[in-house]
């Protein structure tokens, strides 16, 4: 019988639960959206609050986006995607393999939590027009100095391992994530964004190639896949991006 994958966050934001819709969208592998669902059908924001106040099995996530598969409940978008990594077929059968999938993954946290900071510098509790002057001068070196950094690590990266996938000939858990940092950049910094691409052709040309595929395609152009908006950690502030 096969896994029932339901996946828990938040419903009205793409946020880290969208790279791990990725993996299940272009394995073509059906997985539930809890808290999208009705609550006459199980679903909803209540559905997701008890396990995360510890009505699951196991140990009790921190924080969505987390997966319930039977009795294992994992937290943590990285941890997920190296469960789901080799199921889905989305990571290569050996162990080195695997591991260097995760660690490029958790690169890929580190740069999400850096991308979001931009604009919460402070404190994701309070309000953006809280923390404005602070993530002016977050934003300005992010962009000086991080972006770069975080874009030529994983240019680099994808050279070494041909250029054309992060993990070998076939396409990976990480090149749907770097598909989803390099768009989610292009919406929050394009000013930024259209400077720092042309020092990382790799990536550029990795993007193209997965909104291409067919099964992200009808994603992309379904309702599934919701709109960015200055609700999610990608937020387009344009006093926090480059001049033209």
């Amino acid at each position: 019988m096969k896994a029932r994958y339901e996946l828990y966050y938040w419903p009205s934001i793409q946020g880290r639960g969208e790279f791990v819709r990725l993996a299940f969208e272009e394995a073509g592998v059906p997985y539930v959206d809890v808290a999208r669902l009705p609550v006459k059908q199980g679903g909803g924001v209540r559905a997701m609050r008890k396990l995360l106040e510890g009505a699951g099995p196991g140990l009790a996530p921190f924080a969505p986006p987390f997966l319930k598969v039977g009795d294992v409940l994992l937290g943590h978008t990285a941890n997920i995607l190296l469960y789901l990594g080799p199921r889905l077929g989305l990571v290569p059968d050996d162990e080195e393999s695997r591991l260097a999938a995760h660690q490029l993954q958790l690169s890929v946290t580190d740069f999400v939590a850096e991308i979001h900071d931009t604009h919460h510098p402070i404190a994701s509790s309070l309000y953006y027009e809280d923390q404005r002057a602070a993530a002016k001068k977050r934003a300005a070196l992010f962009r000086k100095e991080r972006l770069p950094k975080f874009l030529r690590y994983f240019e680099q990266a994808l050279e070494r391992s041909g250029g054309a996938h992060f993990m070998g000939a076939s396409i990976s858990y990480v090149d749907l994530s770097i598909f989803q940092v390099i768009e989610g950049l292009r919406y929050a910094f394009p000013n930024a964004m259209a400077h720092a691409e042309r020092h990382a052709p790799n990536l550029v040309a990795l993007a193209g190639a997965v909104a291409t595929r067919p099964r992200i395609a009808a994603y992309l152009a379904s309702p599934r896949r919701l709109p960015w908006s200055e609700e999610d950690i990608f937020r387009h502030y344009p006093e926090l991006d480059a001049k033209r």
